[in-house]
């Protein structure tokens, strides 16, 4: 299987694993914050979502960016490192799922 078919089969694994994360617009798969950095690496003109830390409650960076059908979301405490070729976006909220 090619690295690319097993990023794809890992993330409708992890999309049927927690059946909840299906969405109508696809599916919504959260991922660590290394793989959500590689994940962009592999991305030719990544677009990817911010929200910065802030509020009562939210002391994490999150992020969002598609890939294949799939929607990928990640939280860190600190800012990830993107590729200078991401263009990342303002966000005001990024949900994430329960």
């Amino acid at each position: 299987m090619s690295a690319a078919g097993g990023a794809a089969g890992g993330a409708a694994a992890a999309a049927a694993a927690g059946q909840k994360l299906v969405k109508v617009s696809g599916a919504l798969v959260e991922a660590e914050p290394e793989i959500f950095q590689q994940l962009v690496q592999r991305i030719d003109e990544p677009l990817v979502l911010h929200q910065e830390p802030g509020g009562m409650f939210s002391r994490h960076h999150r992020y969002a960016t598609s890939f294949r059908g799939f929607i990928f979301l990640a939280r860190s405490r600190e800012p990830l490192s993107l590729p200078g070729r991401a263009a990342v976006l303002p966000a005001r909220k990024i949900w994430f799922p329960d």
